[in-house]
């Protein structure tokens, strides 16, 4: 025996070594794996959706409809585009598999698949998704039993029924409803050809989320159509001319589930057909359902988020819309970062008076102007005026970036004064205007509201955990005493202001109310509240924007203050907390109300002409006032009237007074005691020339003198019987 013959018997014996090795494998680690009838019909069991106590959450998806209902274009387009050899072959396509090996070698990965109908439908109905040989030869195995069983219309028929098109829609019956509104069987082979193009990745192909790459990927299929024969061109041409779907049809889900599975394919956007996912959700599933009895006359969404960042339920009529945010902008826009900017504090006094700022001329509700007022008071009562002047000082472009770290962006059209007010072309979600509010209750840092918590595949692996993402998230935004004045501001604005609905709440709660329109009536109301621990937002309007019966923030804030109930209706949320760099100080009223000052009040000062504000420390009012410790008085008017000295005292009768009188050498003192507005000297002479002074007392500390003019009586005679009266 030569040399080459014993080589050719080596090779030849490994080969056929390693060959049965191989088989002893397949047949040992595919040994257990049978065919489950059961296990063939709607597979619901793709995605899990379970609510923050981890028991699931029905998703409500549509049933499995039958081969003979479907018109023939449909599962057409699914063999031409996915299994285009699905009638000939037993389940396995030898050559797409040495074509997908081949090419998999060249390139030193494993992304090039060759897994057939049939084995997809295993895949979906039997096993996980992951890629490893393992799992490969356990598909084999059941896609061989699968075909014995089974006729290829039998398998297509299962198969359809089976797969996920994204946005939670399960099963070609359920697809077609949710993506045109109709049955399956009343689908057109350009509808058809596009569900077949969302199998390959759901989310990626998504005609609401990249409508360019979803069409594109629809008329390649509509090719493939035609080149196997399923269409004629003149089919194919007609059909590219269709256009997409540019909203859902019909979406028999939940809101809140809605918006899980939108956040599912932003966190995956390749999930598709045997992708076996358990999504846990922040869900609260009490308040959930207390929340969906809620009625309306119009439109409406309703969010609660906690602190954290979970949301715990979520409703709405009309899903997730951007809309202008009117008044509840100006905390986040102008208020928080005008202190924090230290150009106001809540005591500063605001002009509230017509103003016209270059061609922009605000009013406020009613027309009315109202004069001076603190910033807590315009804040509180959504006074219009005054925030668009202290917009004017921040500047646009100071607040956009403000709003820019709480996710909220403005376009560069859109920075003008009108944003004081809520002006903007798109607007924001009640979503992101409830995470910028949680950064108030949050001492400032920033955390945008996540529907999941985390994400496990069918064995239970973590993929995906809110948690270790959280740094990333989170941005500091606010300083903690400026989030220590807005929360005090806000919960006057609950107590007194325009959200005096919440105020009989027995625990602390911050909140903002907004109304905007047009000259035909309001079209957004809003009410957003906020304790330490959640965010609760609220808007009313119409999905058209047609004009709504609501006028102001009363409704919503109804509708707050029930969800604020059932929240917490067996506990009590704990108070905000305090800075320690936030003091409480003392102002001096006189000066305040009078000459609109902020003067520390006298050390002296009686309780009752003292004012109470909170303040930064590193922003106090830097004058103090001296009105008791060296007690002043405007200068008195003196006067003669019909022979008698007349003196009229100012203002201040928390003083004692001493007044008195020179003649000459002579000092009398003609009076000592108590304030009185009028005093009268009659007991002067005519031809006598007089001079007065007025001293003021508080608690025994003599103050500044005031010298009066000299007057000079006149010579009638006579004597009167008293010098005071």
């Amino acid at each position: 025996m030569n040399r080459a013959i014993k080589i050719t018997l080596a090779v030849f014996g490994g080969v056929l070594i390693l060959l049965l090795a191989a088989t002893v494998y397949a047949v040992a680690v595919t040994a257990g794996e049978k065919l489950d009838l059961q296990k063939l019909s709607l597979n619901e069991n793709c995605i899990l959706v379970f609510d923050r106590n981890g028991k699931e959450i029905e998703t409500g998806r549509t049933g499995k409809v039958s081969l003979a209902e479907l018109p023939e274009s449909l599962p057409d387009a699914f063999v031409a585009v996915e299994d285009k050899r699905f009638y000939s072959h037993n389940g396995i396509d030898l050559k797409r598999v040495v074509k997908a090996a081949m090419k998999n070698l060249v390139t030193f990965s494993f992304r090039e698949g060759a897994s057939t109908i049939s084995q997809q439908l295993i895949k979906n109905t039997h096993l996980s998704g992951e890629k490893t040989i393992k799992r490969k030869l356990k598909e084999w195995k059941l896609t061989r039993a699968l075909e014995k069983n089974f006729s290829k219309e039998e398998i297509l028929e299962l198969y359809l029924n089976s797969i996920y098109f994204g946005h939670s829609a399960f099963g070609i019956e359920s697809a077609a409803r949710f993506y045109f509104g109709k049955s399956a069987g009343g689908l057109s082979p350009a509808e058809s050809a596009m569900l077949a193009a969302l199998v390959k990745s759901p989310n990626r192909y998504s005609p609401f989320r990249d409508s360019e790459k979803c069409r594109a990927r629809r008329d390649l299929v509509l090719s493939l159509m035609r080149e196997q024969g399923y269409l004629t061109p003149a089919e194919e041409e007609a059909a590219k001319k269709e256009p997409l779907p540019s909203a859902p049809a019909e979406n028999r889900e939940s809101a809140y589930l809605s918006l899980v599975f939108e956040e599912l394919a932003e966190r995956f956007p390749d999930t598709g057909s045997g992708d076996r996912l358990r999504v846990f959700t922040a869900l609260d599933p009490a308040l959930q359902e207390e929340l969906e009895q809620v009625r309306a006359d119009c439109d409406f969404s309703l969010i609660v988020r906690d602190t954290e960042g979970g949301v715990k339920a979520f409703c709405s009529t009309c899903g997730a819309p951007k809309r202008l945010p009117a008044s509840t902008i100006k905390p986040l826009a102008v208020y928080a970062p005008a202190l924090e900017e230290n150009l106001v504090s809540p005591a500063t006094p605001v002009l509230d008076e017509k103003t016209d700022f270059g061609g922009y001329s605000p009013s406020d509700y009613g027309g009315k102007c109202l004069g001076y007022m603190s910033v807590r008071y315009a804040l509180s009562h959504s006074v219009n005026i005054p925030a668009v002047k202290l917009l004017n000082s921040l500047g646009t472009e100071r607040a956009a970036s403000y709003l820019q770290k709480m996710d909220l962006e403005v376009p560069e059209k859109d920075r003008t004064l009108a944003l004081a007010l809520g002006g903007m072309s798109e607007g924001f979600t009640l979503k992101q205007l409830a995470d910028g509010y949680a950064t108030f209750a949050r001492g400032g840092s920033f955390l945008p509201s996540r529907f999941i918590e985390r994400v496990e595949n069918g064995s239970g692996k973590l993929l995906y955990a809110a948690k270790d993402r959280e740094n990333e998230a989170k941005r500091q935004v606010f300083s903690d005493d400026v989030c220590c004045l807005m929360n005090d501001m806000l919960m006057t604005a609950a107590r007194e202001g325009t959200a005096k609905r919440l105020k009989g709440l027995p625990f602390e709660v911050a909140a903002k109310t907004g109304t905007g329109g047009t000259d035909a009536g309001n079209t957004d109301a809003y009410t957003v509240a906020y304790t330490s621990e959640d965010v609760v937002g609220v808007w009313l309007g119409d999905r058209n924007n047609a004009p709504i019966q609501a006028t102001g923030g009363g409704k919503p804030a109804d509708l707050a203050l029930a969800a604020l109930r059932a929240l917490y209706a067996k506990r009590t949320p704990a108070p905000f907390f305090r800075s320690g760099e936030v003091t409480t100080v003392l102002l001096d009223r006189e000066e305040y109300e009078q000459n609109h000052r902020v003067l520390l009040a006298d050390p002296l000062a009686p309780e009752p002409l003292s004012i109470k504000e909170l303040f930064r420390k590193s922003a106090l009012p830097e004058g103090t006032s001296e009105r008791f410790s060296r007690p002043r008085i405007q200068k008195p008017e003196i006067s003669v009237v019909n022979g008698s000295v007349k003196i009229v005292l100012c203002q201040a009768e928390y003083y004692d007074y001493e007044v008195k009188r020179r003649c000459g050498e002579e000092e009398i003192t003609l009076y000592k005691g108590k304030y009185r507005r009028e005093l009268f000297d009659n007991s002067v002479c005519g031809g006598k020339t007089y001079q007065y002074s007025v001293t003021p007392y508080y608690c025994g500390i003599a103050g500044e003198t005031a010298e009066l003019p000299s007057v000079t009586i006149e010579k009638k005679g006579g004597v009167p019987d008293e010098w005071w009266k």
